[in-house]
Protein backbone atom coordinates (compact mmCIF):
# COMPACT_ATOMS: atom_id res chain seq x y z
CA UNK A 1 0.00 0.00 0.00
CA UNK A 2 1.41 3.33 -1.03
CA UNK A 3 1.76 6.06 1.27
CA UNK A 4 1.28 9.85 -0.48
CA UNK A 5 2.99 12.82 0.25
CA UNK A 6 0.87 16.30 0.37
CA UNK A 7 2.89 17.71 -2.14
CA UNK A 8 1.57 15.12 -4.74
CA UNK A 9 -1.88 15.65 -3.93
CA UNK A 10 -1.29 19.89 -3.87
CA UNK A 11 0.88 19.66 -7.21
CA UNK A 12 -1.71 17.65 -8.79
CA UNK A 13 -4.88 19.96 -7.78
CA UNK A 14 -2.69 22.70 -9.13
CA UNK A 15 -2.07 21.23 -12.39
CA UNK A 16 -5.71 20.46 -12.46
CA UNK A 17 -6.81 23.64 -11.46
CA UNK A 18 -4.56 25.44 -14.62
CA UNK A 19 -4.81 23.04 -17.05
CA UNK A 20 -8.33 21.54 -16.46
CA UNK A 21 -8.30 18.75 -18.65
CA UNK A 22 -6.40 19.30 -21.62
CA UNK A 23 -7.28 17.18 -24.97
CA UNK A 24 -3.84 16.78 -26.59
CA UNK A 25 -2.73 14.68 -23.40
CA UNK A 26 -3.88 11.01 -23.21
CA UNK A 27 -6.85 10.55 -20.57
CA UNK A 28 -6.64 7.29 -18.25
CA UNK A 29 -10.29 7.68 -18.32
CA UNK A 30 -10.31 6.95 -22.13
CA UNK A 31 -7.97 3.76 -21.68
CA UNK A 32 -10.33 2.58 -18.84
CA UNK A 33 -13.56 3.22 -20.81
CA UNK A 34 -11.97 1.09 -24.17
CA UNK A 35 -11.31 -1.37 -21.39
CA UNK A 36 -14.89 -1.83 -20.46
CA UNK A 37 -15.87 -1.89 -24.19
CA UNK A 38 -13.20 -4.23 -25.26
CA UNK A 39 -13.75 -6.84 -21.77
CA UNK A 40 -17.50 -6.77 -21.26
CA UNK A 41 -18.27 -8.56 -24.56
CA UNK A 42 -15.52 -11.37 -23.91
CA UNK A 43 -16.85 -11.58 -20.12
CA UNK A 44 -20.90 -12.04 -21.07
CA UNK A 45 -19.30 -14.80 -23.70
CA UNK A 46 -17.25 -16.57 -21.22
CA UNK A 47 -19.81 -17.15 -18.43
CA UNK A 48 -23.40 -16.88 -19.35
CA UNK A 49 -24.82 -15.77 -15.71
CA UNK A 50 -25.14 -12.32 -15.67
CA UNK A 51 -24.61 -11.39 -12.31
CA UNK A 52 -21.54 -13.60 -12.33
CA UNK A 53 -20.02 -12.47 -15.23
CA UNK A 54 -20.71 -9.19 -14.27
CA UNK A 55 -19.02 -9.35 -10.67
CA UNK A 56 -15.81 -11.23 -12.32
CA UNK A 57 -16.03 -8.28 -14.91
CA UNK A 58 -15.80 -5.58 -12.39
CA UNK A 59 -13.39 -6.90 -10.64
CA UNK A 60 -11.17 -7.79 -12.71
CA UNK A 61 -10.57 -4.32 -14.07
CA UNK A 62 -10.78 -2.77 -10.82
CA UNK A 63 -7.42 -4.97 -9.86
CA UNK A 64 -5.86 -4.42 -13.16
CA UNK A 65 -5.95 -0.33 -12.66
CA UNK A 66 -4.69 -0.20 -9.14
CA UNK A 67 -1.21 -3.27 -9.66
CA UNK A 68 -0.87 -1.11 -13.32
CA UNK A 69 -0.55 1.95 -11.47
CA UNK A 70 1.30 0.01 -8.48
CA UNK A 71 3.65 -1.02 -10.91
CA UNK A 72 4.05 2.19 -13.30
CA UNK A 73 4.65 4.23 -9.30
CA UNK A 74 6.84 1.58 -7.68
CA UNK A 75 9.32 1.33 -11.27
CA UNK A 76 9.46 5.55 -11.23
CA UNK A 77 10.07 5.39 -8.04
CA UNK A 78 12.94 2.96 -8.60
CA UNK A 79 14.32 5.01 -10.94
CA UNK A 80 14.62 8.12 -8.77
CA UNK A 81 12.03 9.29 -5.71
CA UNK A 82 11.64 13.02 -7.11
CA UNK A 83 10.51 11.18 -10.74
CA UNK A 84 8.29 8.78 -8.99
CA UNK A 85 6.77 11.98 -6.95
CA UNK A 86 5.86 13.45 -10.58
CA UNK A 87 4.78 10.26 -11.86
CA UNK A 88 2.15 10.21 -8.82
CA UNK A 89 1.48 13.65 -9.29
CA UNK A 90 0.39 13.37 -13.00
CA UNK A 91 -1.50 10.34 -12.38
CA UNK A 92 -3.42 11.55 -9.15
CA UNK A 93 -3.82 15.16 -12.15
CA UNK A 94 -6.21 12.84 -14.16
CA UNK A 95 -8.32 11.74 -11.50
CA UNK A 96 -9.18 15.49 -10.65
CA UNK A 97 -12.18 17.05 -12.87
CA UNK A 98 -12.70 20.63 -10.86
CA UNK A 99 -12.21 22.64 -13.19
CA UNK A 100 -12.82 21.31 -15.94
CA UNK A 101 -16.71 20.67 -14.32
CA UNK A 102 -16.52 24.00 -13.84
CA UNK A 103 -15.47 25.38 -17.36
CA UNK A 104 -18.68 23.36 -18.95
CA UNK A 105 -20.93 24.56 -16.03
CA UNK A 106 -20.21 27.83 -16.67
CA UNK A 107 -20.34 27.64 -20.44
CA UNK A 108 -24.58 26.14 -19.29
CA UNK A 109 -24.68 29.48 -17.35
CA UNK A 110 -22.93 31.84 -20.36
CA UNK A 111 -25.32 30.14 -23.15
CA UNK A 112 -28.62 30.74 -20.51
CA UNK A 113 -27.61 34.18 -20.19
CA UNK A 114 -27.70 34.87 -23.56
CA UNK A 115 -31.17 33.24 -23.55
CA UNK A 116 -29.65 30.65 -25.98
CA UNK A 117 -32.20 27.64 -24.73
CA UNK A 118 -31.15 24.97 -27.53
CA UNK A 119 -27.51 26.29 -26.59
CA UNK A 120 -28.29 25.66 -23.17
CA UNK A 121 -29.87 22.13 -23.59
CA UNK A 122 -26.56 21.04 -25.85
CA UNK A 123 -23.95 22.04 -23.20
CA UNK A 124 -25.93 20.85 -20.22
CA UNK A 125 -26.35 17.31 -22.35
CA UNK A 126 -22.65 17.55 -22.60
CA UNK A 127 -22.61 16.49 -18.52
CA UNK A 128 -25.61 15.23 -17.26
CA UNK A 129 -27.02 11.96 -18.35
CA UNK A 130 -31.12 12.63 -18.59
CA UNK A 131 -32.19 13.82 -21.83
CA UNK A 132 -31.95 17.67 -22.08
CA UNK A 133 -33.77 18.18 -25.21
CA UNK A 134 -37.30 19.73 -23.68
CA UNK A 135 -35.65 20.94 -20.68
CA UNK A 136 -36.95 24.74 -20.18
CA UNK A 137 -34.50 26.99 -18.26
CA UNK A 138 -35.10 26.25 -14.85
CA UNK A 139 -34.63 22.46 -16.26
CA UNK A 140 -31.05 23.58 -17.77
CA UNK A 141 -29.96 25.27 -14.55
CA UNK A 142 -31.50 22.35 -11.59
CA UNK A 143 -29.66 20.14 -13.80
CA UNK A 144 -26.19 21.71 -14.18
CA UNK A 145 -26.06 22.67 -10.04
CA UNK A 146 -26.97 19.06 -9.40
CA UNK A 147 -23.95 17.97 -11.94
CA UNK A 148 -21.71 20.27 -9.90
CA UNK A 149 -22.59 19.34 -6.53
CA UNK A 150 -22.66 15.45 -7.86
CA UNK A 151 -19.45 15.09 -9.50
CA UNK A 152 -17.96 17.51 -6.55
CA UNK A 153 -17.71 13.62 -5.24
CA UNK A 154 -17.07 11.63 -8.10
CA UNK A 155 -14.40 14.09 -9.50
CA UNK A 156 -12.54 15.13 -6.65
CA UNK A 157 -13.52 14.36 -3.16
CA UNK A 158 -13.64 10.73 -3.95
CA UNK A 159 -10.57 10.49 -5.73
CA UNK A 160 -8.76 12.21 -2.93
CA UNK A 161 -10.14 10.54 -0.26
CA UNK A 162 -8.91 7.47 -1.71
CA UNK A 163 -5.69 8.78 -2.03
CA UNK A 164 -5.31 9.76 1.55
CA UNK A 165 -5.96 6.23 2.70
CA UNK A 166 -4.22 3.87 -0.16
CA UNK A 167 -1.59 6.39 -2.33
CA UNK A 168 -2.43 7.02 -6.02
CA UNK A 169 -3.13 3.27 -7.02
CA UNK A 170 -6.28 3.63 -4.79
CA UNK A 171 -7.39 6.50 -6.49
CA UNK A 172 -7.20 5.05 -10.43
CA UNK A 173 -8.99 1.93 -9.18
CA UNK A 174 -11.73 4.47 -7.94
CA UNK A 175 -11.76 6.33 -11.21
CA UNK A 176 -12.26 2.60 -12.91
CA UNK A 177 -15.02 2.15 -10.51
CA UNK A 178 -16.95 5.47 -11.15
CA UNK A 179 -16.11 4.83 -14.91
CA UNK A 180 -17.66 1.41 -14.96
CA UNK A 181 -20.76 2.53 -12.76
CA UNK A 182 -21.00 5.48 -15.76
CA UNK A 183 -20.75 2.93 -18.60
CA UNK A 184 -22.66 -0.19 -17.02
CA UNK A 185 -24.26 0.70 -13.79
CA UNK A 186 -27.85 0.82 -15.26
CA UNK A 187 -31.12 -0.54 -14.67
CA UNK A 188 -32.07 -1.25 -18.03
CA UNK A 189 -32.52 -4.30 -19.86
CA UNK A 190 -29.00 -4.75 -21.62
CA UNK A 191 -27.20 -3.80 -17.68
CA UNK A 192 -29.87 -4.56 -14.66
CA UNK A 193 -27.74 -7.97 -14.01
CA UNK A 194 -24.98 -7.18 -15.87
CA UNK A 195 -23.86 -4.08 -14.14
CA UNK A 196 -25.12 -4.40 -11.03
CA UNK A 197 -21.92 -5.57 -9.33
CA UNK A 198 -20.27 -2.16 -10.86
CA UNK A 199 -23.32 0.26 -9.45
CA UNK A 200 -23.17 -1.92 -6.04
CA UNK A 201 -19.36 -1.12 -6.13
CA UNK A 202 -19.58 2.78 -7.18
CA UNK A 203 -22.37 3.05 -3.87
CA UNK A 204 -20.14 1.54 -1.75
CA UNK A 205 -17.19 3.70 -2.44
CA UNK A 206 -18.76 7.05 -2.75
CA UNK A 207 -20.80 6.26 0.87
CA UNK A 208 -17.93 7.71 3.20
CA UNK A 209 -17.22 10.59 0.80
CA UNK A 210 -20.64 11.67 -0.12
CA UNK A 211 -21.25 12.48 3.71
CA UNK A 212 -18.27 14.25 4.30
CA UNK A 213 -19.09 16.84 1.00
CA UNK A 214 -22.02 17.78 3.84
CA UNK A 215 -19.44 18.64 6.00
CA UNK A 216 -17.12 20.89 3.24
CA UNK A 217 -20.22 22.09 1.98
CA UNK A 218 -21.37 23.70 4.74
CA UNK A 219 -18.37 24.94 6.13
CA UNK A 220 -17.52 26.36 2.47
CA UNK A 221 -20.91 28.05 2.35
CA UNK A 222 -19.84 29.79 5.27
CA UNK A 223 -16.33 30.80 4.34
CA UNK A 224 -18.69 32.61 1.28
CA UNK A 225 -20.36 34.27 3.12
CA UNK A 226 -22.87 32.81 1.73
CA UNK A 227 -25.19 32.66 5.61
CA UNK A 228 -26.42 29.40 4.89
CA UNK A 229 -24.07 26.96 6.63
CA UNK A 230 -26.42 25.31 8.93
CA UNK A 231 -28.71 25.25 6.07
CA UNK A 232 -26.17 23.72 3.73
CA UNK A 233 -25.59 21.01 6.96
CA UNK A 234 -29.12 20.49 7.53
CA UNK A 235 -30.62 19.50 4.25
CA UNK A 236 -28.05 17.67 3.44
CA UNK A 237 -28.22 14.76 5.97
CA UNK A 238 -32.17 15.43 6.33
CA UNK A 239 -33.19 15.54 2.63
CA UNK A 240 -30.02 13.47 1.54
CA UNK A 241 -31.38 10.14 1.82
CA UNK A 242 -34.65 11.07 -0.10
CA UNK A 243 -32.73 10.66 -3.02
CA UNK A 244 -32.98 7.30 -5.12
CA UNK A 245 -29.20 7.42 -5.19
CA UNK A 246 -27.76 6.25 -1.78
CA UNK A 247 -25.10 9.02 -2.29
CA UNK A 248 -25.49 11.38 -4.73
CA UNK A 249 -29.03 13.35 -2.69
CA UNK A 250 -25.97 14.02 0.08
CA UNK A 251 -24.17 16.49 -1.94
CA UNK A 252 -27.33 17.87 -4.09
CA UNK A 253 -29.08 18.60 -0.79
CA UNK A 254 -26.26 20.35 1.13
CA UNK A 255 -26.25 22.49 -2.25
CA UNK A 256 -29.80 22.76 -2.06
CA UNK A 257 -29.57 24.08 1.24
CA UNK A 258 -26.49 26.16 0.89
CA UNK A 259 -27.70 28.03 -2.37
CA UNK A 260 -31.55 28.19 -1.07
CA UNK A 261 -33.26 26.23 -4.40
CA UNK A 262 -34.92 23.26 -4.99
CA UNK A 263 -33.22 20.39 -7.02
CA UNK A 264 -34.32 16.98 -8.26
CA UNK A 265 -37.96 16.29 -9.21
CA UNK A 266 -38.66 13.83 -12.51
CA UNK A 267 -36.45 13.76 -15.38
CA UNK A 268 -35.89 11.38 -18.16
CA UNK A 269 -33.19 9.05 -18.90
CA UNK A 270 -32.75 7.20 -22.01
CA UNK A 271 -36.48 7.43 -23.17
CA UNK A 272 -37.67 6.35 -19.50
CA UNK A 273 -39.03 8.88 -16.88
CA UNK A 274 -37.88 8.55 -13.47
CA UNK A 275 -39.52 9.81 -11.13
CA UNK A 276 -37.62 11.42 -8.35
CA UNK A 277 -38.18 13.57 -5.26
CA UNK A 278 -37.82 17.12 -5.17
CA UNK A 279 -34.35 18.05 -2.28
CA UNK A 280 -35.06 21.16 -0.83
CA UNK A 281 -38.58 21.49 -0.96
CA UNK A 282 -39.10 24.63 0.88
CA UNK A 283 -37.20 26.52 -1.38
CA UNK A 284 -37.78 28.10 -5.39
CA UNK A 285 -36.24 26.91 -8.29
CA UNK A 286 -33.00 27.69 -9.40
CA UNK A 287 -32.53 30.75 -11.80
CA UNK A 288 -29.59 31.02 -14.05
CA UNK A 289 -27.07 32.86 -11.72
CA UNK A 290 -27.22 30.37 -9.55
CA UNK A 291 -25.10 27.74 -11.85
CA UNK A 292 -22.09 30.16 -11.28
CA UNK A 293 -22.85 30.57 -7.48
CA UNK A 294 -22.39 26.61 -7.92
CA UNK A 295 -19.31 26.88 -9.25
CA UNK A 296 -18.32 29.17 -6.82
CA UNK A 297 -18.73 26.92 -3.75
CA UNK A 298 -17.79 23.74 -5.64
CA UNK A 299 -14.21 24.81 -5.70
CA UNK A 300 -14.30 26.38 -2.34
CA UNK A 301 -15.28 22.78 -1.28
CA UNK A 302 -12.43 21.33 -3.21
CA UNK A 303 -9.43 24.16 -2.03
CA UNK A 304 -10.90 23.27 1.26
CA UNK A 305 -11.16 19.91 1.14
CA UNK A 306 -7.21 20.13 -0.61
CA UNK A 307 -6.36 22.36 2.34
CA UNK A 308 -7.18 20.18 5.00
CA UNK A 309 -5.66 16.79 3.45
CA UNK A 310 -2.60 18.46 2.96
CA UNK A 311 -2.41 19.34 6.29
CA UNK A 312 -3.39 16.08 7.71
CA UNK A 313 -0.51 14.91 5.98
CA UNK A 314 2.29 17.24 6.94
CA UNK A 315 1.29 16.86 10.60
CA UNK A 316 1.14 13.30 10.72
Amino acid sequence: MFEIHWVVIFGAFILDFLLGDPRILPHPVIYMGKAIVFFETRFRQMIKNLLVSGFLFAIVLILSTWTLAFCAITLSMMIHPVFGYFVQMALLFFCFSSKSLEKAALKVFQTLENHDIEGARKAVAMIVGRQTQTLDEKGVTRAAVETVAENFVDGFLSPLFFALIGGVPLALAYKMVNTLDSMVGYRNETYILFGRASARIDDVANFIPARIAVLLISLSAFLLQFKTGAKAFKTGFSEGPRHKSPNSGYPEAAFSGALQIRLGGPNVYHGILVEKPYIGITFQDPEPWKIRQACRLMMAASWSALLISCFILFVF
